[in-house]
Order: C-alpha cells, then structure tokens, then sequence
C-alpha cells in the first residue's frame, strides 16, 4: 500500500528530528563507557593538577557564551585564520582544562572512534570536576556537535571583564537570556581557581590620587595581595586564588568573602555593594543550598547555549582541528592516530 504523498517529507526528516535532539542517555548504545572513561580521565587529571577544575569551569564558559557550546575555543588557530582561543581574553585560559579534554578524546577514540564529540567531552568533565571538588550535580544533556570554524573577531562583546561596570556586566548576560540572579548564580564560580595580579593590579596599586589601594577591598588582603603581587610586570605568570579561604572547594564562601571585602576582581566585589545583585550576594552568602540549588539551574541552561545538532555541526576526530583542516593535512594534524 502506497504511502499518502503528505507523509513523505514528514518521513524524510524524522532521522533529523531524532539526530537533533540532545537526551541523558545519548551514548549508551553507540558508546556506553562514556560517563565511565570521563570519570576515569577526570579523576586523574584533577588529583594530578587540582587547579584543572576551575580551568575546565572557565574555559566551558567562555566556549558557549561565544556562538554555543560547540567546542569552537577549542580550535587552534592557522596561518589563515586566527581563532577564539587566541583572542586576548582567552589567552589565559589554563592548559590544564585543554589537556583534560585530549585525554578523554584520546580514551573515547580508543573505545568507540568517532562517536563522542569533543562539545560532549567538555560539558560532561566539567559537570563531573565540579561535584568532585564539592559542587552541585546537574544533569548533562548530551548529543552536541562540534563547530566547524571558530574566529577570534566572534569573542569581543561576548565575556565580561573585570574593569566593565556592573550596567555593562548585566547587560552582556542579559544579552544571553539570563537575568541579574543567574548572573550572580553564575560569577559563584570563581569560589575556585585563580585570577592573575594583572586582572586586579589597579585595585592595589595607585587606585587613585587619593588611594593606593580599591577602599572597597579589606586593607589587610590588600596588603597581601601587595606583596604577593610585586613583581607581576616582570612575571605575568603570578596569580592569586579568587577564593583566598577556601580555594579548592566549590562551596558558598565566594559570596561570604564579598561582604568581608575580600573580592578578587572588581567586578565581583561590586556584586556586594550595588543594588540590583546584593540581595543574591547575601542570600547566597547564608544559604549555600540556594547557591547549589541556582547555580545548578542555571548551568542547565548554559550548557544547551546554542548547541548544533544534526548537520551542523560534526564529531571532530581531533579537537584542536576541523576535520576538514585535518583531512587537508593540518600541520598539526601530523602525530594524529584516528
């Protein structure tokens, strides 16, 4: 019995429709070991480097804030092209959360080739390093696609700085659909890792003509933050943690911190002090099962920023190169075994 003719185009797209859909269990026939082997990788990535957590929290950021998250800040940039992790305010971000993600991706092609995308690896080890150092669980959904292209031009706008006022802050999170709450949800994440001296240099250093040091921060840390930070113009590498109590655990002491005056950067301090995001500095600052209970929410809707499915995107065999740059003889693509 021939098929109504109506139905034909509805039929030809199912396999789209269910390919785009991003679901819990996404891998568990294609590749099962999956949550297996990204623990595994976590795991030892993190006992061996504990600042791993907070690089891969930072670097998952800023990759779904510019574009979605589709491991775009993962690219390396060419001879042709100058990518996103190459723009200035992306040059900082820690190897270590780079490293992490070759290492699962290197485990997944061993188990299941050409299954797991690279967006996948990043999401999930960052979700998992976050419950390992003391943080919520949110769930993880999983099917995401890898970019094609990644350009250094696409960041600007996209990730606040430290110098930008508050107005300026909200705005750009704004800009991503998320209200002062989640933004505030969100900055909780600097409870670890570590900013360098010449992200909060004008705050210790001649603030103005009438102050050395930000009259907002605590005299006392200043002063440390004074000594530890003396030589920084000579030794861009010297940083101090954003959590000066308790650095490696992600718990709600970011926020008791900010009303001590212990804020690292100046766009955290001021989160204490302004109006519109003070209510949520101290609600999270008394209740560090609000923090979990908002930061988890809010994670949910970032780690589906725009996320490609389907067609468009692709499983990049190596993460650092398209695949098409690879299958081209990428440069870099010489000691790949896939």
């Amino acid at each position: 019995m021939a098929l109504p003719l109506f139905l034909l185009p509805l039929l030809l797209l199912l396999p789209l429709l269910a390919e785009s859909k991003l679901s819990l269990d996404y891998y568990q026939k294609t590749c099962p070991d999956f949550p297996k082997i990204i623990q595994q990788v976590v795991t030892d990535k993190q006992l061996a480097s504990p600042t791993t957590a907070a690089g891969a929290l930072r670097v998952f950021f800023h990759d779904c804030v510019v574009g979605g998250c589709d491991a775009s800040v993962l690219l390396s940039s060419n001879n042709v092209n100058t990518t996103e992790r190459d723009n200035d305010i992306n040059r900082s971000l820690p190897g270590d959360a780079f490293d992490l993600v070759i290492r699962a991706k290197t485990a997944l092609e061993l188990q299941c080739p050409g299954i797991v995308s690279c967006s996948d690896i990043l999401a999930e080890a960052t979700r998992d390093l976050v419950t390992m150092v003391g943080g919520p669980f949110y769930p993880i959904r999983l099917g995401r696609k890898d970019s094609r292209e990644s350009k250094s031009s696409d960041v600007e706008g996209h990730i606040a700085r430290a110098n930008m006022s508050m107005t300026q802050i909200i705005d750009i999170f704004a800009g991503k659909g998320l209200n002062i709450q989640e933004m505030v949800a969100l900055s909780g994440a600097h409870t670890i890792g570590f900013s360098h001296c010449s992200e909060f240099s004008n705050r210790i250093f001649s603030f103005s003509k009438t102050s050395q040091i930000d009259p907002s921060m605590n005299p006392q840390y200043a002063e440390r933050l004074r000594e530890l930070c003396e030589n920084y113009t000579k030794d861009s590498t010297i940083a101090a943690f954003n959590d000066a109590i308790t650095p490696g655990k992600f718990d709600n002491m970011y926020y008791v911190n900010l009303r001590r005056g212990l804020g690292l950067l100046a766009s955290d301090q001021a989160m204490a002090s302004d109006p519109r995001t003070k209510p949520f500095v101290d609600l999270y600052a008394a209740n560090q099962t609000a923090f979990f209970d908002a930061f988890s929410r809010v994670m949910e809707k970032v780690t589906v920023f725009n996320v490609k499915t389907g067609n468009k995107g692709e499983v990049r065999r190596r993460c650092d190169a398209s695949n098409e740059l690879q299958s081209n003889g990428n440069p870099m693509d010489a000691n790949a075994k896939h």
